[in-house]
């Protein structure tokens, strides 16, 4: 089970596209959710109040399931599409590319159009940090005190994140895992698999 994935760090990428004195203004943003994206889209609405659109993409989840793509008024799949091929093409996910268009009086025909969408959001992408991340699995695990070493020395060994832990007479570990991983730190520790 392939358990990695490609995103982008917290770094705001950007790029700038003209073409025919239309200009083209591309930010890319990492993301983990629909409201996330929501909100962003409406803080470049209201920012870049003056500019004719303001077209997006995204993809959410490891499993690349969750996207979208808005044209917001340009010719249909002129905008939207070509920015989600740029993000399909680098194989990225958790990711937003909004791309403001401030128009030039120039009309730039469908195949101009697309192009200039694709090549901002690739200057965006260019600029932003790429990241190899994992899909983690969180086990929580209770156990009695004398079981300590043995539970520290299986932590030891796998090396799951901590995420938090309380140790008295009857001790709780809450862990993070990659969900390659989660099996086996389940059955090292006594853990009946799901």
């Amino acid at each position: 089970m392939d358990d990695r994935y490609i995103t982008i760090s917290d770094k705001i990428g950007k790029g700038i596209y003209s073409e025919k004195r239309s200009k083209f203004l591309a930010f890319s943003h990492h993301v983990t959710s629909v409201e996330e994206v929501k909100k962003l889209v409406a803080r470049y609405r209201k920012e870049y109040y003056d500019a004719r659109h303001v077209c997006y993409a995204y993809m959410l989840g490891a499993e690349h399931a969750d996207f979208r793509a808005n044209d917001d008024g340009e010719p249909s799949s002129t905008a939207g599409k070509p920015i989600l091929g740029q993000i399909n093409s680098h194989e990225l996910t958790d990711i937003l590319i909004v791309v403001v268009r401030y128009y030039g009086g120039v009309n730039l025909g469908t195949s101009a159009l697309t192009l200039a969408y694709r090549e901002a959001a690739r200057l965006a992408i260019d600029d932003s940090v790429i990241e190899e991340r994992f899909v983690e699995d969180t086990i929580t695990h209770h156990f009695s005190y004398v079981e300590m070493n043995d539970v520290m020395k299986v932590v030891k060994d796998l090396n799951p994140r901590i995420i938090s832990q309380h140790f008295d007479n009857t001790c709780e570990m809450v862990m993070s895992i990659r969900r390659s991983q989660s099996s086996l730190l389940k059955s090292r520790l006594g853990i009946a698999d799901d």
